[in-house]
């Protein structure tokens, strides 16, 4: 009989396993799922009761052929996959896969990967738990309904590779909409006066005018500032209410994923997909030691701020140790979930506080020792006592009008010694760049060096940064702690929005399909539905409802819109959508259409005018067209005919013609000196300052190439496109097609894996 056997998720926690459960147990991995939904069709029986159609991924059958030898004949398997909705569905495929007469299956859940937790978890094993798995079946059915329908509508109607998603969607949307309030805002003037003061005793301060008559004042203008200067001349400046008091402030909870996602990219850089591939590292094992694979972190998918006693206890006593006992707690601190969360798993801690950021950095990367050293602190922080903050705010009238000033002070640093947030940090920050404030009393008259107003406008919302919109999606119920990262990653990936200065803007790309799938889906694209819809996944894991109320109850109303649409959507490729701009050769109206090389404007008279135009937006969103260039005739002769050789612009930028076409067709790019056409994608190679350009084999087989060569030898058979990995941040991606898979977007990157099916 074989020995019993553990099957886990990923490679890498095969060695940490079979460490603490010695050769008492085989160890396998499936590395990530092993069935999935077919890739060329939806895979849903929509007529009956939406049943999935699951298929071995491709490549997959070598792992599920050692799945089997590992199991050889024994009764026993334990599935031991991520402790999630998707580690529960691998559970039950691996079980489907390796079902056998009188063999048993176990659910175990390994939160965290030490000794005693992955020990404990074998010996209290669970059944498999289907309202989970159907959970995450009812959230992949939806998205296939959407995806796999919605889709081809914009293929049809706008251009081939689109993708529509039911919660990249809604992202895109959220982003949308936040440039057009941007677009849509009015600056609102508004004016503030500050007063410069001193008394007898250092140092000098300001303070702003807050109220008149004992109500809140509002300067909308220059001429009411004016007025106010006037009515204080020559008041005097009387201290008239001194408050004093002391704030406690309570540290933040240990992390949760979308916390953990938002002080990673504030303070580290780090995308959020970064995040969660670092983490995922921590909490599967590094090395300490030979041979000593360790899980640093608990579980890194999780909305709950729930922790272990005894890890609480733990923290304690190294707070004691290494801080005092003025910063311990008489008692551990616990945390409740402000929202109804899934609290399977605890808050993002350290498994083990002794395992300090000092101790462990040896063994760890630059960027596993900055994510590790944010959630130790974060976690030990949590356990410690409240910092004590002195604040001092003062009342200053003159006249009808009173100033205000206030400064505070640490007066016990509390968790603030080990850990602040980016939030409390930048509020330490500007409240050491203050002025102190002097002592004073109630009735002190105060010198007045000179009154200062100033000129302000409203600002308008601020654009989303990745730590902002995760922010945004989490308080709208939009996602789950898992799937963050691949929505901002798939909306970057598909051209939807650009990442500009560390802000998304929507491309003009991402604002067509928006409109298009608001105008026709006004409901399943909607933020409050979208969130209702994460409710009801929710409440099938915990039973409430079925899976099959979730299913049909929004399949029945999309189905409609999907119908209509498929008539009623407008075709940008030909219809076009409509501007406010009339055609200057005809003064028919003009048209945003999109086709094979992009977008552009054209006119609606076509064919009888053939006008057309590049475009771009105003600050207020407006289309503007954007005058052709005029043909520049340079000092180069045709090498075919003799004639001027000028400057025109086509699908990859500028290039070389011959100005006697049509009789004479001859081209070449604009910078390669007969070498192939420019395809408007610089040269890669470090300290090249060459760009990339068609080229031709010895057979004829077309490549593309640097057009420095021989300096430099870049060369690739796949067409580059000049778009930024959202994975790894190449500088370039590739379009590359082979027989299985048709054509599809990659990295060359070695080890980055980023691909994006059309």
């Amino acid at each position: 009989m074989s020995k019993p056997l553990v099957v886990v998720e990923s490679p890498t926690k095969v060695r940490t396993i079979k460490k603490y459960l010695g050769n008492n147990y085989n160890v396998a991995a499936t590395v990530g799922h092993i069935k999935d939904l077919p890739g060329k069709e939806m895979g849903i029986d929509v007529e009956n009761g939406f049943k999935p159609k699951y298929s071995y991924i491709p490549g997959k059958q070598k792992v599920v052929k050692s799945l089997k030898q590992a199991a050889g004949d024994t009764n026993d398997v334990f599935l031991a996959p991520d402790p999630d909705r998707e580690g529960e569905a691998i559970a039950w495929h691996t079980a489907e896969v390796l079902k056998k007469k009188g063999r048993n299956f176990y659910r175990v859940l390994f939160h965290e990967l030490t000794k005693n937790s992955i020990r404990k978890a074998m010996a209290q094993p669970e059944d498999l738990d289907r309202s989970k798995y159907e959970a995450q079946q009812a959230r992949r059915i939806l998205d296939r309904l959407v995806g796999y329908q919605v889709s081809p509508l914009l293929w049809r109607k706008v251009k081939g590779g689109l993708s529509a998603g039911r919660v990249q969607s809604v992202a895109v949307r959220i982003i949308c909409e936040r440039e057009r309030a941007i677009q849509a805002f009015v600056p609102e003037e508004y004016w503030s006066i500050t007063a410069h003061l001193e008394s007898d005793a250092p140092p000098p301060f300001t303070a702003k005018l807050v109220k008149k008559a004992g109500e809140k004042i509002t300067i909308s203008d220059e001429k009411t500032t004016n007025n106010i200067l006037k009515e204080l001349d020559g008041e005097k400046f009387v201290v008239e209410k001194i408050q004093k008091k002391t704030i406690k402030k309570n540290p933040l909870p240990p992390f949760t994923t979308s916390k953990l996602q938002q002080e990673a990219i504030r303070k580290l850089r780090f995308s959020a997909r970064k995040t969660m591939i670092i983490a995922q590292q921590l909490y599967e094992g590094i090395d300490l030691g030979p041979g000593e694979p360790v899980g640093l972190i608990t579980y890194m998918r999780t909305d709950s701020t729930r922790i272990a006693a005894e890890a609480a206890v733990e923290a304690q006593q190294l707070i004691l140790d290494r801080f005092g006992q003025d910063y311990a707690l008489d008692k551990p601190r616990f945390f409740k979930n402000k929202k109804k969360v899934q609290d399977a798993h605890e808050a993002i801690r350290p498994t083990a506080v002794l395992n300090t950021p000092e101790n462990v950095k040896s063994h760890l990367s630059s960027e596993q020792h900055a994510l590790y050293q944010l959630i130790w602190q974060r976690f030990v922080a949590s356990q410690m006592a409240q910092a004590l903050i002195n604040q001092l705010s003062l009342s200053i009238k003159a006249g009808a009008y009173v100033f205000t000033a206030s400064g505070s002070t640490v007066k016990f640093p509390g968790f603030m010694a080990l850990y602040m947030s980016v939030d409390d940090q930048v509020a330490n920050d500007s409240e050491q760049k203050k002025p102190k404030l002097p002592v004073l009393s109630e009735g002190d008259i105060l010198q007045l060096d000179k009154l200062d107003p100033k000129q302000h406008f409203t600002m308008p919302p601020p654009r989303f940064s990745e730590a902002s919109l995760v922010k945004e999606l989490e308080e709208n119920g939009i996602g789950r702690p898992s799937t963050y990262a691949s929505i901002l990653s798939t909306i970057r990936g598909k051209g939807y929005v650009d990442l500009v200065k560390s802000y998304f803007r929507p491309s003009e790309l991402g604002f067509i399909v928006n409109d298009l799938l608001v105008q026709n889906f006004p409901e399943v694209f909607d933020v409050e539905f979208t969130a209702r819809m994460e409710e009801n996944l929710d409440q099938v894991e915990s039973e409430k409802i079925n899976l099959q109320q979730v299913l049909s109850g929004f399949y029945k109303p999309f189905k409609k819109d999907l119908d209509s649409a498929a008539e009623g959507m407008l075709s940008v490729k030909g219809v076009g959508m409509p501007t406010e701009l009339k055609c200057p050769e005809c003064q028919k109206p003009l048209r945003i259409k999109v086709g094979k090389n992009g977008h552009f404007l054209a006119c609606s008279g076509y064919p009888e005018c053939t006008y057309s135009s590049d475009y771009t937006r105003d600050e207020k969103g407006k289309v503007q067209p954007v005058a052709p260039p005029e043909e520049e005739v340079t000092d180069k002769n045709c090498e075919k005919c003799g004639m001027p050789m000028v400057v025109k612009r086509g699908r990859y930028g500028d290039f070389l013609a011959c100005s006697g076409y049509p009789e004479c067709k001859n081209t070449q790019s604009l910078n390669s000196n007969g070498s192939g056409n420019a395809i408007g994608v610089s040269c890669p190679q470090k300290n090249c300052t060459g760009e990339v350009v068609e080229r031709s084999s010895k057979r004829g087989k077309l490549f593309y190439g640097c057009n420095r060569f021989p300096e430099c030898t870049f060369a690739t058979w796949d067409k580059p496109i000049e778009r930024e990995c959202p994975v790894c941040d190449a500088k370039f991606l590739v379009e590359k097609t082979t027989k299985k898979e048709g054509t599809f977007v990659t990295c060359l990157t070695e080890g980055c894996g980023f691909k994006e099916k059309p």
